[in-house]
């Protein structure tokens, strides 16, 4: 299953949480950081889904990961200060949910669908249970030259 976070700017809209690097942050720190801000849970880096430019004036670049939850919190930063929501979907009704008003975000896990396995390759991760522990975050950047992947 997959969590969506409800839109900031839309709260009936669901979204992948995710969000800007800060300076010297890696992307993979900066997904774990947004999904602990806008979903209030913490888990274990899997493996990056992809790299997706979604605007190539910009430079607009955004690193895709997969996170095995742990840990859910009761109460988290975005849900006490904007009222944000998170609920769990099946990968195939998420895709749904988001190709109306964020296709970009439909991507994010048809890729996920693609892929068998969310870890980074490593058998000694165990196959996922029928729970709810699997997660998508992105983390984005701009500005850097298209030659920097």
């Amino acid at each position: 299953q997959v969590l969506l976070v409800s839109s900031s700017r839309y709260p009936d809209q669901w979204i992948v949480p995710g969000g800007g690097m800060e300076p010297e942050e890696e992307p993979g720190g900066a997904a774990v950081r947004e999904v602990y801000e806008e979903a209030g849970v913490k888990g274990k880096l899997g493996r990056l889904l992809g790299i997706f430019e979604q605007n190539q004036d910009r430079k607009h670049r955004t690193y895709v990961y997969v996170l095995i939850v742990t840990e859910i919190l009761e109460d988290w930063e975005d849900s006490v200060n904007i009222g944000r929501k998170r609920e769990w979907f099946k990968v195939e009704d998420a895709i749904k949910v988001l190709q109306c008003h964020k296709p970009v975000h439909a991507e994010y896990l048809e890729k996920l669908k693609l892929g068998c396995s969310p870890s980074n390759g490593n058998s000694t991760v165990p196959s996922l249970p029928d729970n709810n522990t699997l997660f998508v975050t992105a983390a984005q950047t701009s500005g850097l030259p298209s030659t920097i992947r």
